[in-house]
């Protein structure tokens, strides 16, 4: 089984949107005859991508969700995983990353390395993923690999090293040199699946043969026997270069650098070689798991058919048949009618059906082992969860998940959409850890978050198609609270009498604000002027007018409620009479106590070209921004503020539409401050209009 399993590979297609992810896959499934028709991401056919099965994806032509699929090359099983371009489904780049053992890092040609490029590139180091980089698109006009290939080196601090080099550009692009084996590479047939081998051009030999010599440089820094053959002139076998090469690879030392045009059907079978002889097998990188029984301890797991068995859930999807659950198995082996754990709810879970995924479709399996990727039917779980065989308390280590920085209000139009919208809500945030819905207590409105505007339009679209759910958004909205400015004492006094026992209370002290705390009692009471049973009714009343504070109705923050002195009576003093008493007391102590309005305060990073720095400082100083620093990148500048988040709203096309799309940003909640009195007043006229309607 060993010599099985480091056969395998477990790849990831990732790229900045529009550098052909989806096509070069459609290529890769079509020359290991998966697929016996070739279908374009905006084909004329309207079939559109294989691995763009969702009915949106085909029509923007863009990538949502991750897709999954398996094919052979040259008898090595090969995992593939597609993933999205745009910054707002983020998370599924994450998640497949999390359980991927390599991937191809696709730039264009043309475009270089991008801004979405630099974040995938930060979330393979994150997970520690050895990658090759394919220069795709060689035949647009304006393709220029070489400075490619710099970028890679200046950008993202990648060591690049050509493993081929073009046979002419743009629309001569005719084939690739094989800088290992130094032939020249043609494509042939209707669509470029016979390989011709030929000798190199001679107009072409001399850069060739310079470019092997830095290759052979570049690798011998990993072989010192490729070091000694070099010294003594002996002649150099391809597989000693290929062995130091993906040792340099496996230790993210060096970045192997292939070339072709994925549309255009030249270069693909040489990347695919490239992925077998340079990409690592699940035995060549190290998974850790953490022992829950000893303190979270890091054990190291073994890609052994025969251990116990941990596996990891990394995404889910509602299909057709019910829930289906992607899972890599990263030890032992997962059989059909076998017993496991849910780690995270400690529930036993039998397995039932075990298929392996191609795009939408699928084929049923009877086990997967370890270094595989699956997928369960009928199991209920979360994403992130992680299944061992009963006795092993192990999980594997979360992956990184944003928190949610925009949200929106949606009403359903009718009963029936109501009904359709709450089953699509509680799908979507299941399959999608970045995507959060809840009622709002103040509103009770149904809310939902996530990261970014493209990211909630998806959503409300699927709704609408997917569930014929039809729905009405709101505005964004933003979460303000109320808090205090001063201290403020209070003495109150409940008192009523309805023939038989009464209820009395008398409740006096003081309400200050409180640094950090967002509420906080204190009791001083001596002499048991309030007698100690009510207590804990005195402390419930107040706590229950934090959440709608007398001012505005927002929640109250950052009051501490001092009690010292009271009243009570033999008969009609009970829980319920305190608790009325201190409701009372609290409204009479927040309207002395110079209430104010606060609004959250976003910590916002922008990184733009240098040439557009003024411009998007410029951006932020209208919406109220605090620049806090901009530091230069190398091409790049990163400008820091602080920036309410109500300003925040549409930012995004704003930012794209003045950088050419060139900068993108990260935000995330920083501290509550106090709005200004303008706005102040405007909120109170809005919530007093409100008023006006509801009346």
């Amino acid at each position: 089984m060993k010599s099985d399993i480091d056969k395998v590979r477990n790849i990831g297609i990732s790229a900045h949107i529009d550098s052909g992810k989806t096509t070069l896959t459609e290529r890769i499934l079509f020359y290991t005859q998966r697929i016996h028709a070739i279908h374009d991401v905006k084909g004329k056919d309207g079939i559109g991508a294989t691995m763009d099965s969702m009915e949106l994806e085909r029509e923007r032509g863009i990538t949502i969700a991750s897709a999954a699929t398996f094919c052979e090359w040259a008898h090595h099983p090969i995992n593939i995983i597609d993933t999205p371009g745009h910054v707002d489904f983020t998370i599924e780049v994450e998640r497949s990353l999390r359980v991927l053992d390599g991937a191809i890092l696709v730039l264009c040609a043309v475009g270089g390395v991008q801004s979405q490029s630099i974040t995938v590139d930060q979330q393979m180091k994150r997970y520690k993923v050895p990658c090759i980089a394919f220069i795709n698109k060689c035949d647009r006009s304006g393709a220029n690999p070489t400075r490619v290939a710099n970028q890679l080196r200046e950008k993202l601090g990648h060591n690049p090293v050509y493993m081929q080099m073009p046979i002419g550009l743009e629309a001569d692009l005719t084939g690739v040199v094989d800088l290992v084996r130094m032939k020249a590479l043609y494509f042939d047939g209707s669509n470029g699946e016979t390989v011709r081998v030929e000798e190199i051009p001679e107009t072409l030999r001399a850069e060739a043969e310079s470019l092997r010599e830095a290759l052979v440089d570049a690798a011998a820094l990993f072989s010192d026997e490729l070091t000694d053959a070099v010294l003594e002139e002996r002649e150099i076998p391809e597989t000693m270069i290929l062995d130091a090469l993906r040792r340099g690879t496996l230790a993210r030392q060096v970045t192997p650098v292939f070339m072709g045009s994925a549309y255009k059907n030249k270069g693909i079978q040489p990347l695919l070689d490239g992925v077998n002889t340079l990409l690592p097998c699940p035995s060549d990188v190290t998974n850790e798991a953490l022992d829950m029984d000893r303190e979270e301890a890091a054990v190291v797991l073994e890609s052994d058919p025969e251990k116990p068995t941990v596996a990891l859930a990394f995404k889910l999807e509602d299909g057709q048949y019910g829930q289906l659950t992607y899972i890599r198995v990263y030890q032992g082996t997962l059989a059909k009618g076998d017993t496991v754990i849910n780690v995270r709810t400690g529930r036993k879970v039998k397995i039932g059906r075990l298929v392996r995924m191609h795009a939408n479709q699928m084929e049923d399996i009877d086990k997967i082992s370890a270094g595989y990727i699956g997928a369960l039917f009928g199991v209920d779980c979360a994403s992130g969860d992680t299944f061992a065989s009963p006795g092993q308390n192990l999980t594997m280590t979360s992956m990184f998940v944003p928190d949610p920085v925009i949200s929106l209000s949606i009403v359903p139009d009718d009963n029936k959409s109501q009904i359709n919208m709450s089953k699509a809500l509680n799908r979507f945030s299941k399959e999608d850890p970045t995507f959060r819905t809840y009622v709002s207590d103040e509103t009770g409105e149904t809310i939902i978050e996530g990261m970014g505007e493209l990211h909630l339009e998806v959503y409300v679209e699927r709704m609408r198609r997917e569930y014929n759910a039809l729905v009405t958004t709101g505005q964004p909205q933003v979460a303000y609270r109320e808090t205090i400015t001063k201290m403020a004492e209070f003495n109150y006094i409940h008192k009523k009498q309805t023939g038989g026992s009464g209820q009395y209370g008398r409740v006096a002290g003081y309400m200050e604000p409180a640094g950090g705390e967002e509420f906080e009692f204190v009791n001083k009471v001596t002499g048991g002027a309030i007698p100690t049973p009510y207590i804990p009714a005195c402390e419930k009343g107040f706590r229950g007018c934090i959440g709608k504070g007398p001012k505005m109705e927002f929640p109250v923050t950052g009051v501490r409620v001092v009690i010292n002195d009271g009243a009570s009576h033999s008969v009609d003093s009970s829980e319920m009479a305190f608790q009325a008493a201190a409701r009372g007391a609290f409204r009479q102590g927040y309207a002395k106590a110079g209430a104010v309005i606060q609004e959250p305060i976003m910590k916002v990073v922008v990184e733009t070209p240098t040439e557009f720095q003024g411009g998007v400082m410029g951006l932020l100083n209208q919406r109220r921004g605090i620049i806090v620093g901009a530091q230069d990148e190398g091409p790049m500048c990163v400008v820091e503020g602080q920036v309410p988040l109500a300003e925040m709203f549409g930012f995004a096309t704003v930012l794209r539409s003045a950088t050419q799309g060139k900068a993108q940003f990260t935000m995330e909640f920083f501290s509550y401050k106090t709005v200004p009195q303008s706005i102040a007043e405007e909120l109170e006229k809005k919530a007093a209009e409100k008023k006006k309607n509801v009346a």
